[in-house]
C-alpha cells in the first residue's frame, strides 16, 4: 500500500491537470487514443492533460505494475449539465491487501492526494476530510477543508467501465465544439499537488489548498494571471 500511496502523490505532484496540454483544433479524442503518444505528450514532455489522458496513463502504469485496477465512471453537477451524460469523469478503483481504494490523478480541483479507501469512516488528508455516501443509486464522494462544509466532489457507481463508455461524451464535446454560436474563447483549467495540499487555476479564479485551508481570489492583472498559469504548468510553485 505504501508503493500505491507514493505513485498517486508524486503523480499528482509532477504532473499537472490542464486544460491547455492538447489543441481542440486537433479534435477531441476520448476513446480512441494512442497512448504511446499520450504518454510522450503528458508525462515525458510534462504537459499533463485531463482526466481522460491522465487516468488513462496511470490506469496502464497501474495494470503493468501488477495492480488489480479497474476503470471507473463518475460525475460533476456541473458537467453533467455541459456534456449531458452520466459518464463524464474518468478514475479507478484498486483491489489491494482486501481493501477496496479510488484512485484518481486527474480531478481539476480539491482531490485526494493519496488513494482513497473505500469505506464508510471519514478520513482525513493534509487537513481536509473526505467521505464516502449513499447517493441513490450510487456513491458521492464528499470532502471539507477546515473552515468549510461538506460538499460534494463528484457522484459515481462501482460498474466497471470500458473505454468505449465515453463515447457519448466524445460525441457530445465534439458537437459543443462545432457550434457556430459557442464562445471561443479557451478554458484555463489546471492545477496540481503541492507539498501540503494543491493549487489551481480555473479561467481566472485561483484557488490553493493548504494543510486544508482553502484562499480563493480572482487574478484581474494579465501578467499576472500568465505568470500563475506557468507556475503551475512548470511546478515552479515555490
Amino acid at each position: 500500500m505504501d508503493t500505491l500511496r507514493r505513485l498517486h502523490r508524486r503523480h499528482l505532484m509532477a504532473i499537472p491537470y490542464s486544460s491547455l496540454a492538447y489543441d481542440i483544433a486537433d479534435g477531441i479524442d476520448v476513446v480512441d487514443l494512442d497512448e504511446d503518444a499520450l504518454f510522450e505528450r503528458s508525462i515525458v514532455e510534462g504537459r499533463g492533460g485531463a482526466c481522460y489522458h491522465l487516468n488513462r496513463l496511470f490506469h496502464r502504469l497501474l495494470r503493468e505494475l501488477g495492480y488489480d485496477v479497474t476503470l471507473l465512471a463518475g460525475n460533476t453537477t456541473e458537467g453533467r449539465a455541459a456534456f449531458r451524460t452520466d459518464v463524464e469523469h474518468m478514475f479507478g478503483r484498486v483491489s489491494l491487501d482486501g481493501d477496496e481504494w479510488l484512485v484518481d490523478v486527474g480531478y481539476p480541483g480539491p482531490i485526494y492526494v493519496e488513494p482513497l479507501r473505500v469505506c464508510g469512516t471519514v478520513q482525513a488528508q493534509y487537513g481536509s476530510q473526505f467521505r464516502l455516501v449513499d447517493d441513490g443509486p450510487g456513491i458521492a464522494l464528499q470532502r471539507r477543508g477546515v473552515a468549510t462544509r461538506w460538499g460534494v466532489v463528484y457522484t459515481f457507481t462501482t460498474q466497471s467501465r470500458q473505454w468505449s463508455d465515453w463515447k457519448e461524451l466524445e460525441d457530445n464535446l465534439r458537437a459543443i465544439l462545432s457550434d457556430p454560436g459557442r464562445d471561443d474563447s479557451r478554458e484555463i483549467l489546471c492545477g496540481r499537488a503541492v507539498e501540503n495540499g494543491q493549487v489551481f487555476m480555473r479561467q481566472r479564479r485561483y484557488l490553493t489548498v493548504r494543510n486544508g485551508r482553502e484562499q480563493v481570489r480572482t487574478v484581474t492583472d494579465d501578467d499576472e494571471h500568465r505568470m500563475l498559469v506557468s507556475r503551475i504548468l512548470s511546478g515552479n510553485l515555490g
